[in-house]
């Protein structure tokens, strides 16, 4: 169950893309200077139409460029679709929409087999899925059952349907909407999902002052209609690339390992192994945002509360995930 008027044209996985697009970004996406730069010109270009939203956006660019996944919590009507979309459009990526429902099946993400009369063999319809940017919009809606059609793309981008296992586009990015105002009317998420999720983040109201921009922007057509790509998605793959080999020093890799186990003996369910390798990629993205070639512990901690406080559970009544990643990193040093 897509939405017509928020899609954007399905990509067909990596294959897609041209050579010549790759080579071309390669030239202009080249090191963690260059990396900088695009994310500041598209940070640029999505605030024009989210105000008073930097850090956010900031947050979806770092999960982008360490090849993840975000979660978004928070009250309708904040600017998760928009931030979504425009994220979309300023890298001139494809874009769709589901809105998850109870009745939403699994194949209304993923795609379905349909019977071609003509030549009287199956073809096969891709889902929502198959696109740059997946908005997955309250998904807590649908029973776990369909929430678990988009674990296999989450962690191999890929999707498998009746045997056959198709590639996902390249970037490919699920920013997911839980809704957290009406718990007596939703599921809760698996946890092997949460963890697929690379960070998880609140947008929360806008202040007086950003408030009055937004109804003043809004006032006429919406400005996400003037929202122009200043990137492509040949330029996010090579920007991944830098990110990917930024220096995580053994002395960062160990401080990440420790923070790790200290959440795991202090709650009933720690961060995983793909926690701390999140938060270390998480890491290396923000390097790269202050145009950093190495991971420096700053870094890991302006990273770790929204990579690592989704992934811990505790014991009823007991201490926030958020209070014991603030507890890891006021108790533990780099040695």
């Amino acid at each position: 169950m897509t939405d017509p008027g928020e899609s954007g044209s399905v990509g067909t996985g990596p294959a897609e893309s041209a050579d010549g697009d790759a080579d071309a970004a390669r030239g202009t996406v080249g090191s963690a200077a260059d990396v900088a730069a695009l994310a500041d010109r598209i940070a640029t270009e999505v605030g024009g139409v989210i105000v008073g939203k930097r850090e956010a956006v900031e947050h979806v660019l770092v999960t982008v460029l360490a090849r993840g996944h975000l979660l978004v919590e928070d009250v309708p009507g904040v600017g998760k679709t928009t931030l979504a979309k425009s994220v979309a459009r300023s890298i001139d990526g494809s874009f769709k929409r589901v809105q998850f429902t109870p009745d939403l099946l699994p194949s209304d993400v993923t795609g379905v087999n349909v019977f071609n009369r003509r030549t009287d063999e199956f073809d096969f319809q891709p889902g929502p899925v198959f696109a740059n940017v997946v908005l997955g919009d309250e998904i807590n809606r649908a029973p776990p059952k369909t929430q678990s059609a988009l674990l296999e793309g989450m962690e191999e981008n890929q999707v498998t349907t009746d045997g056959t296992t198709r590639e996902l586009p390249d970037p490919f990015c699920v920013i997911a909407t839980q809704n957290d105002v009406e718990p007596g009317q939703t599921y809760e998420l698996p946890v092997a999902e949460v963890d697929r999720f690379t960070k998880k983040i609140r947008l929360g109201y806008p202040d007086t002052e950003e408030e009055t921009e937004i109804l003043g922007r809004l006032a006429d057509d919406h400005p996400i209609d003037d929202v122009e790509p200043v990137a492509t998605v040949a330029d996010v793959r090579r920007a991944r690339e830098v990110v990917g080999g930024i220096e995580a020093s053994e002395a960062v890799r160990e401080y990440v390992a420790r923070i790790a186990v200290f959440t795991r003996r202090n709650a009933a369910l720690g961060a995983s192994p793909r926690g701390s390798l999140a938060l270390i990629r998480a890491s290396q993205a923000r390097a790269a945002l202050d145009g950093r070639g190495y991971v420096i512990p700053d870094d890991v901690q302006a990273e770790a509360p929204t990579v690592l406080s989704h992934r811990i559970r505790t014991e009823s009544g007991g201490t926030g995930g958020a209070d014991i990643v603030d507890d890891a990193l006021d108790r533990i040093r780099v040695e």
